[in-house]
């Protein structure tokens, strides 16, 4: 058996250590092609969003519950960063793998995109270029590494002197010199730099760049649109009814900053110009509408409308108020004949479909009974932002998200609860999804600070299709106090309230709210989590009087 020389051991293990570096440099390099090739194919087809977009879809709602309430609108990243985790891991043993086994990169590039074209064409929107970005990016994780193993020397991929190979348990030919290593463990450090930094940079630019470009684009389809005049604009917002005090949600969110609750890794791109939106099943007559058509109808209706997401926790922050415009949902309903089941109509659920295969069965009874649901086309006065729903999403007062906000609609089906579960039932959640009376505490903030005397205590409060009839504060479990409200715009959007906490003294303290509506339903103490059909409990906040 021959015996090294201790004075070559560094240089082996650097050199094994680099071997295991390559796997995910050629990692990296797969990916960044696969996005390249995305950037044409499509965003939902580049590897890291199927594969995410698979596990989202596998995941049991307590998983998914946690990520949102522990990371917010951070659990796409932190999904994504997982996935990077695993792959960079799993790379790393291949590369180390590979170091005396040819086939190894082979194999292993293979599976990974295999397993990502597959994931590719599970997802409900793929096409028959779904597999290309796994495929592009396997080749070229394939073609990377070789050259950093050879820069590693790993005993594989280097020929001994004399032109004799090492062989698979890494002895090399009888012209090895005893005082150095064999050719095939020699690690040429400033090679293997140049070419893993070399690789890493372009790798990184070429992703980041593809991603700006799909997201430059998306943005892009929804300027070209001016939004028309509706027929019917919004009424004006009373004065009083945005109390501007520093630390409350203002009346209407700005776009920038209202939440985005959804499974869209990779925000859809869609040209306005090919999309069309289908109307069909059962007890109507089949239309198909362009983008244009919406745009051009008589009756746009300027509304503002708050909305919630059904994860959001007692006094949590995925709840905001816009002003919408689009096309009213009942008329156009009704023009293809559609009756809801209060007048016999034979479909109870109106199931809606999103261009990333996403459906949301919201019933019908509620979609014509009156209230404002649209077919939204714009949000504050601009037509929607791509990663809120362009060109087309539903908006429906008084439903969660769940049951009713579909983003990036493309399809419309009239159909029966019996018949068909939208995407969130199978997964735990009520099929149907009314919003219940809620209240927050903006400002002070649980944990802040506050001097003695007086406190401004205030927040938002909503109740959709009855409005906010009162709210009260309770210090440290006391009596409930009565908060003043601010003026009501409609019965659809939350409402501003505030209330003077007067002779706060020194230590901590508890501030509870309640809300009661309109026709005096008072907000529930009893404490429920989000699943199934949404949260329900007093939003308290510790304060620190000193």
């Amino acid at each position: 058996m021959k015996q090294q020389n201790p004075q070559t051991a560094p240089a082996v293990r650097w050199g094994g250590a680099a071997a295991a570096a390559s796997g995910p440099v050629a990692a990296g390099a797969g990916l960044a092609a696969s996005e390249v090739a995305a950037a044409v194919t499509g965003p939902a087809a580049a590897p890291l969003t199927a594969v995410g977009g698979a596990v989202i879809d596998l995941v049991p709602r307590p998983v998914k519950e946690f990520a949102v309430q522990t990371f917010g609108t951070a659990d796409k990243a932190v999904l994504l960063g997982g996935m990077l985790a695993v792959l960079a891991a799993a790379a790393a043993l291949l590369g180390a793998a590979a170091r005396r086994r040819r086939w190894v990169p082979g194999l292993g590039a293979g599976a990974l995109a295999a397993a990502a074209a597959a994931a590719a064409l599970s997802r409900p929107e793929a096409g028959p270029l779904a597999v290309l970005p796994a495929l592009i990016g396997g080749a070229a994780a394939y073609l990377v590494l070789p050259p950093l193993l050879r820069a590693s020397g790993a005993p594989a991929w280097t020929a001994g002197a004399g032109g004799a190979e090492t062989t698979g348990d890494g002895t090399a030919g009888a012209a090895s010199a005893p005082e150095q290593p064999p050719p095939g463990e020699r690690f040429d450090r400033r090679r293997f730099v140049l070419l893993a930094g070399a690789a890493a940079a372009v790798s990184a630019g070429a992703a980041a760049g593809a991603r700006a470009y799909g997201a430059g684009s998306a943005a892009e389809q929804s300027m070209r649109f001016a939004l028309p005049r509706p027929a019917s604009p919004a009424r004006p917002v009373p004065d009083g009814a945005d109390l501007e005090i520093a630390g409350l949600a203002p009346f209407f969110t700005p776009t920038e900053d209202f939440y985005r609750i959804d499974t869209a890794l990779a925000v859809p791109r869609i040209d306005a110009g090919q999309w069309s939106l289908r109307l069909h099943g059962s007890g109507v007559r089949e239309r198909v509408f362009a983008f244009r058509d919406l745009l051009d109808r008589p009756d746009l209706v300027e509304r503002d409308t708050t909305l919630t997401c059904v994860s959001n926790p007692v006094g949590g922050p995925y709840a905001g108020n816009a002003r919408w415009i689009g096309v009213p949902l009942a008329a156009l309903l009704r023009e293809a004949g559609v009756r809801p089941p209060s007048e016999g109509g034979p479909a109870d659920q109106l199931v809606s479909r999103s261009s990333d295969g996403m459906t949301i069965g919201t019933p019908v009874e509620d979609v014509m009974d009156g209230r404002d649901a649209l077919l939204a086309l714009g949000m504050n006065g601009r037509p929607l932002p791509a990663e809120h729903g362009f060109p087309v999403r539903m908006v429906v007062p008084g439903l969660y998200g769940y049951a009713s906000a579909c983003k990036w609609l493309t399809g419309l089906e009239l159909t029966s609860f019996d018949a068909f579960d939208a995407y969130w039932v199978p997964r735990g959640w009520s099929a149907r999804g009314p919003i219940k009376v809620q209240s927050r505490i903006d400002t002070p903030r649980d944990g802040a600070g506050a001097g003695p005397g007086a406190v401004t205590v205030a927040g938002v409060a909503w109740a959709q299709r009855t409005g906010i009839g009162r709210v009260e504060v309770r210090v440290d479990g006391g009596a409930w106090h009565e908060a003043r409200l601010a003026e009501e715009a409609t019965a659809d959007t939350w409402r501003q309230w505030v209330y003077d906490w007067e002779g706060a003294e020194p230590g901590e303290h508890a501030l509870a709210v309640r809300a009661t509506t309109a026709d005096g339903e008072v907000q529930t103490a009893r404490e429920a989590p989000p699943a199934p059909d949404g949260a329900t409990g007093l939003h308290t906040v510790r304060v620190v009087v000193g």
